[in-house]
């Protein structure tokens, strides 16, 4: 029997910044994503954050309001700002695909 490579695509992004495809998404990609955005290790705090968007966005097809994304894990209801800089930079490393002009105009 021969040997099974298994082939790693790197994640695609586009001319905004965000994963092209979202299905390649994993936790690994988060860590490289806030590596190259100067955010060094990712708390837990911001894992809760981060893995609050993806669930809301996967269920509603939206963004979550960042006061929801906050107090739903008992932290300050402006955390997504102080953790990630932005609601767009917490959507970027969450794996996120592009919200569209209008989204992106108030992240």
């Amino acid at each position: 029997m021969g040997t099974v490579l298994k082939i790693t695509v790197p994640p695609q992004f586009d001319e905004d910044g965000f994963l092209a495809d979202p299905k390649q998404w994993d936790q690994d990609v988060a860590e490289q994503i806030a590596r190259e955005d100067g955010f060094g290790q990712l708390s837990d705090a911001h894992w809760a954050v981060i893995l609050e968007m993806r669930e809301h966005y996967l269920e509603h097809g939206s963004l979550v309001p960042e006061s929801h994304a906050c107090r739903s894990h008992n932290l300050d209801p402006q955390c997504v700002t102080s953790l990630f800089r932005s609601m767009r930079e917490a959507w970027r490393i969450a794996g996120l695909p592009n919200p569209g002009e209008e989204a992106k105009s108030y992240m």
